[in-house]
């Protein structure tokens, strides 16, 4: 999937503008090709739902990963990358006695 435009850095809107587009194209296709309104007013309201459903999805992933960013901030790094009590050196030591630098 390309980058967010500049415009809209937004990608779920840019996902729900798409959505609304085709919710709109595809009716007026299958009509321009012979097919009946009915058909044409089906397709446009499963698009639709399919439209809102992704909206709906693509929102609740959006909040989840803010949510493990915000707990992610608070937590240590060491060089090798690993996370937790080891990444800043506390911990016991099995020969108690304080480690030396």
């Amino acid at each position: 999937m390309p980058a967010p435009s500049k415009r809209s850095p937004d990608s779920v809107s840019d996902v729900v503008r798409w959505g609304a587009f085709s919710c709109v194209v595809v009716p007026c296709v299958l009509i321009m090709s012979g097919g009946s309104v009915g058909a044409a007013a089906g397709a446009a309201a499963g698009l639709a739902a399919v439209t809102c459903a992704s909206r709906a999805l693509l929102r609740q992933s959006e909040r989840t990963a803010a949510r493990v960013r915000v707990r992610e901030v608070g937590r240590h790094r060491d060089r090798s990358g690993r996370m937790g009590p080891g990444a800043h050196g506390s911990g016991r030591h099995c020969d108690r006695r304080t480690p030396v630098n």
